[in-house]
């Protein structure tokens, strides 16, 4: 029986959540994921096995349009157990539409502009942002990646390997404009790979500081410069963050006899043609290519293509069908250094760490999974969440990490894990692996497992994982121990050629 002020609290949000839920006439599973969480979350919640935290809150008062009842009852449990006084909450307001969590900024408008300047590529991007959030934000972070060779990632791969990209000759420029002013803005490397840059960009100079706050709105603008040897033909963007217009301009000259086309995915479809047309222009000796798109979907990416009819002074031939012939994903994964099915260390057990002495090398083993993970994601969405075992980047130790469907939640690290118990119930759903991203495979799985695994100082923990999670995580302990998921598959089924697979962007079924 509910005693409590608090759980009464909490027994009043579970009941409003649940009675617009079925006003929609939603499912637990729908509403989930039109929330972007896990399908069994709404069912904890409802269920009382999960306390609502704030973000869940925000998500479903938007989704569900309540008219601020959800976020009301959120509000009075919250005030509970802070031991708050309605007078004392200062209460931010309900966003219009859910944003992902840590983050309230939203894109107001993105013109992405990529200028051939004979000897390279001049690219220049310029974003209105708003402050949607609760909190000040202090820096901004963007991302350069260079394909010189996109038909032929092992060639792209060798030749970024023997050329990396540079921070000096990116000359990376930045500012911010809020109206009142144009400011240079510092900047600082968070990832440094030979055709990858993460950067954060600061608010803040030699002048002081200048964070975003609440409510407000600010232009940034940041440029770069690569050169012509390691910039393939193309230009993608990739949708991070809520966008409210998308513009995309490519600037060639005339009398290379440009000729452009363009693609788009997106966590519920495949690659495909750009759904609206290229604008063409001429302009003096240059052809200008614009494109543009309102609301695109979050983690969508669009790419724009070209090719040369009349050849570059000096230019090193491609050897590229033209039209961009679509690459095996298999052959990408292994450009960026995915050990591929066949290699013996995949069939080997992981060699377990020696902790707390082997810390400082179990770190950076997890550091390079994590900055591999950030490299992936420009090649895939990866709506259901995505794990990577150090055998994968050819490294013997007992180290993996798993991201959960939810980009928000932190990271699961695995050190020495090993299932100690699992649930007799099971189901079957399919899988891909990185190590043979060609196919797709129907895997039965535990609903849960417990799993033991180290932490930094050598002690040792039991953390249960539930549906998705006990997928994800199990895959990944597969690994470590030497095994794939086609050991677990049951006898006489095929695996499913990605180009047939249908279930591209469709979150778990529980």
């Amino acid at each position: 029986m509910t005693t409590s002020p608090i759980e009464r609290a909490a027994d009043s949000f579970a009941a409003e959540l649940a009675r617009h839920r079925t006003g929609r006439g939603l499912s637990k599973k729908q509403l989930a994921t039109l929330m972007g969480f896990d399908p069994s979350y709404v069912s904890h919640v409802e269920g009382r096995r999960h306390r609502p935290t704030e973000d869940f809150a925000r998500r479903a008062e938007a989704v569900l349009e309540a008219s601020g009842a959800i976020w009301q009852r959120f509000r009075e449990y919250d005030e509970l157990r802070h031991g708050r006084t309605g007078a004392a909450h200062r209460d931010p307001p309900v966003p219009g539409q859910w944003l992902p969590p840590g983050t309230g900024l939203v894109v107001e408008r993105e013109v992405a502009t990529l200028t051939h300047t004979g000897d390279g590529y001049h690219c220049a991007i310029r974003r209105e942002l708003y402050n949607a959030g609760t909190e000040p934000i202090t820096r901004y972070l963007v991302r350069v990646a260079v394909d010189r060779y996109p038909n032929d990632p092992g060639r792209s791969n060798r030749h970024h390997r023997e050329h990396p990209l540079t921070f000096a000759e990116l000359q990376l420029t930045a500012y911010r404009d809020d109206g009142n002013g144009r400011e240079p803005m510092h900047w600082r490397a968070k990832h440094d790979r030979d055709a990858f840059k993460e950067i954060w960009l600061l608010f803040e100079n030699d002048e002081g500081r200048f964070p975003l706050y609440p409510g407000d709105r600010v232009t940034i603008e940041y440029a770069y410069r690569v050169g012509r040897d390691k910039w393939g033909p193309w230009f993608q963007r990739a949708v991070r963050l809520p966008t409210r217009h998308l513009a995309v301009r490519l600037d060639l000259p005339a009398d290379l006899d440009p000729k452009v086309w363009g693609a788009e995915t997106s966590l519920s479809a495949e690659e495909g043609p750009l759904r609206t047309p290229i604008q063409r222009s001429v302009d003096g000796g240059r052809v200008v290519f614009d494109w543009g798109t309102d609301d695109p979907p979050l983690n969508a990416r669009y790419r724009m293509q070209w090719r040369f009819r009349s050849p570059e002074p000096d230019a090193e031939p491609d050897n590229a069908p033209s039209g961009g012939a679509r690459v095996r994903a298999s052959d990408r994964m292994r450009a960026v250094g995915i050990v591929q099915r066949g290699d013996d260390l995949l069939r080997q057990r992981a060699r377990q760490f020696d902790l707390p002495a082997d810390e400082q090398h179990a770190r950076e083993v997890i550091d390079r999974l994590a900055a591999m993970l950030v490299r992936l994601d420009e090649l895939h969405p990866f709506s259901k969440g995505v794990g990577l075992a150090a055998p994968q980047l050819g490294i013997g130790w007992s180290a993996a990490l798993v991201r959960p469907a939810d980009r928000a939640a932190d990271p699961v690290v695995l050190l020495n894990p090993r299932v100690v118990d699992a649930a007799t119930e099971t189901d079957e759903q399919y899988e891909g692996c990185l190590s043979f991203f060609d196919h797709r495979g129907l895997v039965p799985r535990p609903l849960r497992i417990d799993v033991e695994h180290a932490l930094w100082d050598g002690s040792r923990v039991i953390t249960s994982y539930e549906y998705a999670m006990a997928r994800l995580v199990a895959h990944e302990i597969d690994h470590l121990e030497g095994r794939l998921y086609v050991d677990r598959m049951a006898p006489g089924v095929p695996l499913v050629p990605v180009e047939e697979y249908r279930e591209t962007g469709t979150p778990w079924r529980y």
